[in-house]
């Protein structure tokens, strides 16, 4: 079966010693995989990474910790890498009010610039939310008629809140998290997502699922979740596997 990783962030440097023979074996195992940017310097190693490999693809941006260093100018540059083929969203963007790394108004600001921008190049858009789902929910509301394709990466909300983004025509994703033991109301709304709205994640090198979590994430680890989720949808990893796959590719209109 072929798993998609729909995002992972192999250019971090704790892949530094074995980056490449992790992407070797992704691809004799035929894994697919979206290279996440947190900002305009990850953004450019998730291009090139994908530039060089068949079976990966880029998604750039600027995340919401790091939304205090977007500059106006980063916009184009994020438009010329959209225009590549191996390009595949604006992401991650979005509101993250657990760590405040950056200040709440300029969060706002960067998350609404960047997902204008998504909209404007008919690119997809990752989006993190943590924390912020109503503020998040707003906005987007607020754009009802110009929102691009979204998907709630490393989806960790409540079951209310998936109902309404399901309503806004979003794609939702599980990581490592919804395996976790205490990770019970993830669970039910793991359950309640419909099956061509689900994709599953890494977030690699982060949220390793059981049974290797307190380990460092790769991509490869996307079968636990792929597993853990079958089961706890009553359907076979094989189906799981192909309909994560599907969506994924459907979202971000890769032709194979």
């Amino acid at each position: 079966m072929t798993l998609f990783d729909s995002h992972a962030h192999l250019d971090d440097p704790r892949f530094d010693a074995d980056r490449e023979e992790i992407i070797c074996d992704m691809t004799s195992r035929d894994m697919l995989c979206v290279c996440v940017g947190a900002d305009m310097q990850t953004s450019r190693a998730a291009v090139k990474l994908a530039e060089r490999n068949v079976n990966l693809w880029a998604a750039t941006a600027v995340h919401p910790h790091e939304a205090k260093s977007y500059k106006r100018e980063d916009a184009e540059t994020l438009r010329e890498w959209a225009a590549m083929k191996k390009i595949v969203a604006i992401g991650e963007i979005g509101l993250d009010f657990h760590y405040d790394l950056s200040p709440r108004k300029t969060q706002t600001e960067v998350f609404i610039e960047q997902l204008e921008l998504a909209y404007t190049l008919d690119i997809p858009a990752i989006l993190h939310v943590r924390e912020a789902h109503g503020e998040a929910i707003n906005i987007l509301r607020g754009r009802k008629d110009s929102l691009p394709p979204f998907v709630l990466h490393c989806y960790s909300g409540s079951a209310e809140s998936v109902k309404t983004y399901l309503d806004m025509g979003a794609m939702i994703s599980f990581s490592g998290s919804v395996t976790f033991k205490n990770a019970v109301e993830l669970r039910e709304t793991a359950t309640a997502v419909p099956p061509d709205r689900l994709m599953i994640e890494t977030d690699s090198p982060y949220l390793s699922p059981e049974p290797v979590r307190g380990r460092r994430n790769d991509p490869r680890n996307v079968v636990y979740i792929a597993d853990f989720l079958a089961a706890l949808r009553d359907v076979t990893a094989e189906e799981l596997a192909k309909t994560t796959e599907q969506n994924a590719l459907r979202f971000y209109k890769i032709d194979r």
